[in-house]
């Protein structure tokens, strides 16, 4: 039996998801990798999807929900003049209007309609939850799933390229290169869809790639065969150890080993003024990741304690 690895505190380890797996196909991997069952990942990333997906081993997994909630940065394909179920193109085509000749001006006006702060219907086939059943398997069993819009907001979305294109089916259709920065919770494919929706064309998602989650980007990922070369060598995974993910991630505050003693025994310090609001990283003498912390009625209320 292979003895479990002493992975100490853990840390984050910041993978390049290839396509056809999921993000629980990613965390099981790196399960045997790392041997040991504490591990799992902040943000969904689809099958068909590749790019940045962070994943936390033993202690590091109680960042994670947090880290969950901060900007995504996405490059992605857009396909003008077809729709699909899914809103992307693991979907069976639902509608074929065809979009050989978009106007530029127009694909402008669609795109800035889907920019800033607006409301978002999700996608049917996502993981929001209706009566505590995922919305992707009640379409699954055959069901018409109605999504409440939400608000998000798209910091940026930019076109690249615009490629005009035929369709296996031969439909002409439009295919537009474009990078999205978005708040957590936004769906790019509802972009797509909604894009195409405006044109009166139709769209969905043909390609999509996660270049960033919070701090983390590509530039520090590691795909699946180089991790497993860290295994093959008998070398540690490279994770980012924890106070070092939560110095990346979140604003930092420095206390003294009287005020660390304190938070870890649950005590709700005042915090200084200005903290703003979202999660801060506590840190004490040395360097030592305390806890992770929100400011309630100027007060710190403890969201994690790592000592």
């Amino acid at each position: 039996m292979a003895r479990r690895r002493d992975n100490g505190p853990g840390g984050l380890l910041v993978v390049d998801k290839p396509a056809g797996f999921t993000s629980h196909d990613v965390v099981a991997k790196v399960r045997g990798m790392a041997r040991t069952r504490r591990v799992g990942h902040a943000g969904t990333l689809d099958p068909m999807a590749t790019g940045v997906l962070v994943v936390g081993t033993e202690r590091a997994t109680r960042l994670l929900g947090h880290l969950a909630l901060t900007e995504k940065e996405y490059v992605a394909t857009l396909r003008l003049g077809q729709e699909t179920v899914t809103e992307d193109a693991e979907g069976e085509i639902t509608a074929a209007r065809g979009a050989g000749d978009v106007d530029r001006q127009r694909l402008d006006a669609a795109v800035g309609a889907q920019t800033g702060a607006i409301s978002q219907v999700p996608s049917a086939v996502s993981a929001v939850k209706v009566d505590g059943k995922r919305a992707y398997a009640r379409v699954r069993e055959g069901e018409e799933v109605q999504l409440a819009a939400r608000p998000v907001t798209v910091s940026s979305f930019q076109v690249h390229d615009v490629r005009p294109d035929t369709a296996e089916d031969g439909t002409p259709v439009t295919d537009v290169l474009v990078s999205v920065v978005c708040s957590s919770g936004t769906y790019v494919r509802a972009l797509a869809r909604d894009v195409g929706a405006e044109l009166g064309t139709g769209g969905h998602l043909t390609a999509l790639r996660r270049t960033r989650v919070g701090p983390y980007g590509l530039d520090g990922a590691h795909t699946m065969e180089q991790l497993q070369q860290f295994v093959d060598a008998e070398q540690s995974l490279p994770v980012v150890p924890l106070g070092d993910a939560a110095a990346a991630a979140f604003p930092r505050w420095d206390i003294d080993e009287e005020q660390a003693r304190r938070i870890g025994n649950g005590v709700q310090l005042r915090m200084p003024s200005g903290s703003g609001p979202g999660p801060v990283a506590v840190f004490g003498p040395g360097g030592q990741f305390v806890a992770l912390v929100e400011e309630r009625e100027g007060r710190a209320r403890s969201l994690a304690v790592f000592v």
